[in-house]
């Protein structure tokens, strides 16, 4: 599936709304709400300071490491379904937005939100068949009111298995691993393939093991209910595998099974964790709209007509059939959380206004012509709401501005932290004291999307009232991509030529770090530097070039804070994290050390000759 340079028009920026709101601000803070749901052993640089190690043996009793990945919501049960769709909007938020993301230095911050979810899943897939899916009992636990850190619930884990399938949560975790393994691969090749093979795995398992999870984990049915089906995820984890690999297998078996499976026949309103069709045939349609792939040209037409119901639904274009609004402006499609939905559909038409400006296309809905910017208008219209552009005035993400909810339900949030109250909370003593508590709560959990208000804009900001004040992951994960392309309508540099070989389309850099580098001579080279040319491509008549760099410790003693000079370099480059100083590089954060032998790549793209890379230091 080949990339393209989006441009938008300048008469498009004008015409997009001019609020105030800070996006960028935005974006940080629903980043930071991430580290706020982590279970397990927090890193040193962890930024939610009141939260603490947590769930450090889940899984133990059935013999297997599942610490780690993400709480859920304001409860402490890790669901398998909500948080793997969680971890592929964040990934398809940098694979469609990097350079936003990384234009606010916030690329590592959104790396390493997607690898604390990745990691996990690799913990829960040891076997091809088997897939751990749940980790909490969600009955107990609402039981409960306690912090994370004094859980006293049970931990039992659940998986689905070749006798007890879960085709849904297989075939959304293979998604979100295929995705981040996009997300990875100019950073960490080597983790990018392995969470890629964890991907083809799960897929497998997915289609050749067919049936609802929560028909297996029964347990999860009251919270997060395989309502819709795993048909949806079937062809969603193939989409995404397609998107990573360009394996035209995958691409076949959504075009195939177009409609037996739903792909182009389910005409939604709504995208979530639960139903992923209209992401699907937004996805499809960047296949259609890129201009490749003529043999599927008429089923991808189809999916893009539904994708475009969607799209259309929400605008109120949809002749009749539209997504309800509230009476200030904002979409509605379930009095439970609501925001999730809005979220959901806002990214959507972020990336599909992208898509269309790429394709210099349009969309055509029943009630007329639409124009790229005006999905992107309307997208602006619905993040404005969430931060304060509404009836109430008030901010629905937490911590965003001066007001915004105080009652948020949240177990972790609405205690203080160990490190205040170091005594145990127990499970009914937490409510008791705290869930009914009237002040506000002593943690300020920042970028908290909550549930919102009610189809008459009506909020109230009850702990108890969790429909409205319970915030989640799946609600926050997509407004990751929609603040960072709404952060770059003012002071944006605009887009530069990228390259159009499959998969390899991102700009992308690290945010600078401070370093001091100790120069070296040039007879003291570590490493072995070797140049190759992977891609040559022509656009608006110039000839662009991708180049590939190897870099091979050949000093036989490790290395470390390795710093690369790059001289003539004048085009974006994938893999190396920027510092301080002009024209000097580091190695990515997690690569500490690179052992005697080992190696690791970088790319760049740029027109002309290549750039010329030499150690500027080491240790």
């Amino acid at each position: 599936m080949a990339s393209f340079i989006l441009k938008l028009t300048v008469l498009s920026l004008c015409m997009l709304m001019v609020t105030g709101f800070d996006y960028k601000d935005a974006l940080d803070k629903s980043l930071l709400f991430f580290e706020a749901q982590r279970s397990g052993k927090l890193p040193d640089n962890q930024r939610v300071r009141w939260r603490g190690d947590s769930g450090l043996s889940d899984g133990f009793a059935q013999g297997v490491d599942l610490v780690g990945g993400y709480y859920d919501a304001g409860d402490h049960v890790k669901f398998g379904l909500p948080m793997a769709y969680s971890v592929t909007m964040l990934s398809w938020s940098i694979i469609e937005f990097e350079k936003e993301i990384t234009d606010v230095n916030q690329l590592e911050h959104a790396l390493d939100a997607i690898k604390w979810g990745t990691d996990y899943f690799i913990k829960a897939h040891k076997q091809p068949n088997t897939l751990w899916a749940q980790v909490g009992d969600g009955d107990s636990d609402h039981y409960c009111w306690e912090r994370s850190e004094d859980m006293s619930t049970p931990r039992t884990a659940y998986k689905v298995d070749a006798e007890h399938p879960g085709s849904d949560i297989a075939g959304e975790t293979a998604a979100a691993l295929a995705a981040a393994s996009i997300a990875f691969k100019p950073y960490d090749s080597s983790y990018s393939q392995l969470l890629l093979v964890h991907a083809k795995q799960l897929f497998y398992f997915a289609n050749t093991f067919r049936g609802k999870y929560d028909e297996s984990i029964p347990n999860a049915r009251a919270y997060y209910p395989s309502g819709n089906g795993y048909y949806d995820e079937l062809l969603w984890s193939a989409a995404w595998l397609f998107e990573a690999t360009n394996d035209q297998f995958y691409l076949n078996y959504v075009i195939e099974n177009s409609a037996l499976m739903g792909g182009t026949g389910w005409a939604v309103t709504e995208f979530s964790w639960d139903n992923k069709y209209a992401g699907l045939q937004v996805l499809l349609s960047k296949v259609l709209l890129s201009g490749g792939n003529e043999a599927h040209q008429a089923i991808l037409k189809q999916y893009q007509a539904k994708a475009e119901f969607f799209l259309c639904a929400c605008l109120q274009k949809n002749n009749g059939h539209n997504v309800p609004m509230t009476p200030g402006g904002l979409l509605f499609v379930d009095g439970w959380n609501n925001m999730q939905y809005v979220s959901s559909a806002s990214f959507l038409l972020a990336v599909y206004s992208n898509y269309l400006s790429m394709a210099n296309a349009k969309l055509y809905c029943p009630a007329g012509e639409t124009q790229p910017f005006e999905l992107l208008t309307f997208a602006q219209s619905q993040a404005d709401y969430i931060l304060g552009k509404n009836p109430k005035a008030m901010s629905y993400m937490v911590g965003y501005q001066d007001k915004y909810p105080a009652h948020v339900h949240h177990r972790g949030a609405s205690i203080p932290s160990v490190s205040i109250l170091k005594s145990p909370i127990g499970c009914l003593e937490g409510f008791e004291l705290w869930y009914n508590r009237q002040e506000a709560n002593p943690n300020i959990i920042a970028g908290a999307l909550v549930g919102g208000p009610n189809q008459k804009d009506e909020f109230y900001d009850q702990r108890n009232n969790y429909e409205q004040t319970e915030p989640a992951i799946a609600g926050t994960a997509p407004l990751v991509g929609l603040f960072a392309r709404l952060s770059s309508l003012s002071g944006g540099s605009g887009y530069v030529p990228r390259n159009s070989s499959p998969k390899q389309s991102r700009q992308s850099a690290y945010v600078p770090r401070d370093s001091s580098p100790k120069r070296i001579e040039q007879n003291e080279n570590p490493v072995e530097i070797l140049h190759s040319i992977t891609k040559v491509w022509k656009h608006n008549g110039v000839d662009y070039y991708r180049h590939k760099v190897n870099i091979k410790n050949t000093c036989g003693k490790p290395i470390t804070e390795l710093k690369l000079a790059m001289e003539n370099l004048s085009g974006p480059i994938w893999g190396l994290l920027p510092t301080l100083e002009k024209n000097v590089y580091e190695l990515p954060s997690w690569i500490k050390v690179l052992n005697p032998g080992s190696q690791f790549t970088f790319v760049y793209v740029q027109e002309g000759p290549q750039a010329k890379v030499s150690v500027l230091s080491y240790h």
